[in-house]
């Protein structure tokens, strides 16, 4: 799949970027979806191109990155009336910058690349920036901190390459960070301990992500508040080679988690269930069947809607949307291109059922675009 630029290792299942939170029960898992023929419209920013919405707030916020003249990605920000801002830090030297994850309040979680190629994740509050800098974060090239979940009080969730390139999970709550690496995950560059982006974190603190174990296989964990490993877990057909395995993208607060795992053929496949649960598999009519196609997922909603992708069996990318009652509307984005890598690409929904990602033209250009329920 099309993915962000920002950080350099992004597992190529996870799709999940998006803020789940506000004003709804614990319980809620009501069925929502569109009760009329939603629309879609584009939201490129302005003078710019390869727009990537990432996450948008149940107010409608937007934020993600945009690719500017001078060739590098920066933050933006879009408000629910259409109008854009930059929001990547200043002062720090920042040569590229992504959102990844904003709350009601409007804070921002998000990484910056600055001028010797080192990572930083960042807290924007309403203009306020914070450098976010996890004490075991490697000082290389292509290593560093980011910051890729934000819940409703200002936690924020992300993870970390080391000097040696391994992967560590980490979470800062007060402005104090823990990090931790989640059973059985290696100790090789590339493996480690992965939070899923961004929405691993949810309102009461619990996170979600996956393992890479020392055989480059992935697995996946329940971390709650307090610190403790609720479980580690497999989906049942999930596949034990290098590369395959279980990842999931993202627990709303319900505790309902959702993922996909690739099997031993390399293909993807969905699931959805309550975490350290017996768990749902899917696949969307459609989806291919040869490695790297099939069914992914992207986010969950505090509704239990699911949104995500899937790769059909030329390699074109298309959207869906499910419902916690199994129901699946599959979308195409105005102006997706119909080749191979091309098509829809949906990041994120929010509780009033917006979806926004982006989708790859026929030339390969990038633009965003925002469903909305009508």
């Amino acid at each position: 799949m099309t993915k962000p630029v920002l950080f350099s290792r992004m597992m190529a299942v996870v799709l999940a970027v998006c803020v789940l939170y506000m004003g709804l029960p614990m319980f809620a898992q009501t069925a929502h979806g569109c009760r009329n023929i939603p629309t879609i419209i584009n939201i490129d920013y302005p003078g710019g191109f390869q727009t990537q919405p990432a996450a948008i707030s149940n107010t409608g916020w937007i934020t993600g990155g945009r690719l500017g003249t001078d060739s590098r990605n920066h933050c933006f920000l879009r408000s629910p009336g259409g109008s854009y801002t930059d929001c990547e830090p200043s002062g720090v030297s920042a040569i590229s910058s992504f959102g990844w994850s904003i709350n009601a309040a409007g804070q921002i979680a998000g990484v910056y690349k600055d001028s010797s190629g080192v990572y930083h994740g960042f807290l924007d509050s309403n203009g306020t920036f914070t450098t976010l800098d996890a004490p075991d974060r490697g000082t290389g090239m292509n290593q560093g901190t980011a910051a890729y979940d934000i819940n409703p009080t200002g936690e924020i969730a992300g993870q970390s390459i080391d000097n040696n390139n391994v992967y560590h999970s980490w979470v800062w709550v007060s402005g104090s960070f823990t990090v931790f690496d989640a059973p059985g995950a290696g100790t090789g560059a590339g493996q480690g301990t992965e939070v899923s982006i961004v929405d691993g974190l949810n309102p009461i603190g619990t996170t979600v992500g996956s393992t890479i174990d020392g055989s480059n296989v992935g697995h996946g964990f329940v971390r709650d508040a307090d610190g403790s490993f609720a479980c580690t877990f497999d989906t049942p057909d999930a596949g034990h080679g290098s590369g395959q395995g279980t990842y999931p993208g993202g627990i709303n607060q319900a505790n309902i988690v959702e993922g996909d795992y690739s099997d031993s053929s390399g293909v993807y496949h969905a699931f959805v269930g309550p975490a350290c649960g017996t768990l749902t598999e899917y696949d969307v009519v459609g989806a291919g069947t040869s490695p790297g196609q099939g069914t992914q997922n992207g986010n969950i909603n505090a509704l239990g809607e699911v949104v995500g992708l899937y790769v059909d069996s030329s390699n074109v990318n298309h959207g869906y949307v499910r419902e916690p009652n199994g129901m699946i509307t599959r979308f195409d984005a105005p102006g997706a291109g119909t080749g191979s890598g091309q098509g829809t690409f949906p990041y994120c929904n929010n509780v009033n059922s917006q979806v926004t990602g982006w989708y790859a033209d026929n030339l390969g250009k990038l633009h965003g675009f925002l469903r909305s329920c009508n």
